[in-house]
């Protein structure tokens, strides 16, 4: 029997919007896993990207980290065959478990991989990237590590002098974040704390204008606003969020959630 409804969880940010403020739907994806030499997984995905495809006026899908289970190019490669059968267009983000230098997959080889096998990566060439949708922009910033990864993400000094000037460029927008390590704990669990988060936090209180932080990791729904931030975690897949932002043209666009289960 196929699982859809599972939790409705209502967030807001800003005042509630008139019946006639615009919407603009994304869904988030986070820690699918996939391993292609596990059937079980393969048809997790499968199934997902179906139930996905059945949502009504998504705009994209974000993947927000640890999209396959080990760092090869065999589980790379089945994941981007199975996330094309998507009927919108999709990003994604890099998690701990998605590459390591040692076993061939970096950084390099991974996004030179999605520029070339996934449509709207093709003029993206770092994983810290930024893409805009209806006056919104979203910004992905990588915390992943290549050598010696581990569970703890880590922002470092580059990427975050890359999102200053991003934030700077972008300062009259309205902008949304998507990463895979959360910089407020959505739970007690240390190995996956985000190292010098701090560092990441100090640097957001200078920009009014990010709404939003999306990210994965810790297997649990949570939402928080620090700081004027709606900070959010998903659970793994094959749980979903489908998120609404309501008037989000105005400077206090308002969140609505819901999670979903795409499983037969």
């Amino acid at each position: 029997m196929k699982k859809s409804l599972i939790l409705a969880a209502i967030f807001i940010l800003g005042s509630l919007s008139s019946v006639w403020a615009k919407d603009m739907r994304f869904i988030q994806v986070t820690d699918t896993m996939y391993n292609s030499l596990d059937e079980s997984s393969v048809e997790k995905l499968q199934t997902l990207v179906s139930e996905i495809n059945k949502e009504p006026s998504a705009e994209f899908v974000i993947f927000t980290g640890n999209n396959i289970t080990k760092p090869t190019m065999d589980n790379l490669e089945g994941f981007i065959k199975e996330t094309n059968n998507l009927k919108i267009p999709y990003y994604v983000v890099l998690g701990n478990k998605d590459v390591n230098k040692q076993r061939g997959v970096g950084k390099k080889e991974y996004v030179s991989f999605l520029k070339k096998n996934v449509k709207s990566h093709k003029k993206i060439e770092s994983p810290n990237f930024v893409f805009e949708k209806n006056g919104i922009v979203f910004i992905v910033a990588d915390g992943s590590k290549e050598v010696i990864p581990s569970s703890m993400g880590y922002y470092k000094a580059d990427v975050l002098k890359w999102l200053d000037e991003q934030l700077t460029f972008y300062k009259d927008k309205n902008i949304v974040i998507f990463q895979h390590f959360p910089l407020i704990p959505p739970a007690e669990r240390e190995s996956h704390y985000t190292f010098k988060a701090d560092e990441y936090l100090k640097l957001l209180t200078k920009y009014p204008n990010v709404k939003a932080i999306f990210a994965g990791h810790f297997g649990v729904n949570n939402e928080q606003v620090v700081n004027g931030i709606l900070h959010v975690a998903t659970r793994n897949a094959p749980y979903y969020r489908v998120i609404d932002m309501t008037d989000y043209e105005t400077q206090n666009p308002t969140f609505w959630s819901v999670i979903k289960e795409g499983t037969e």
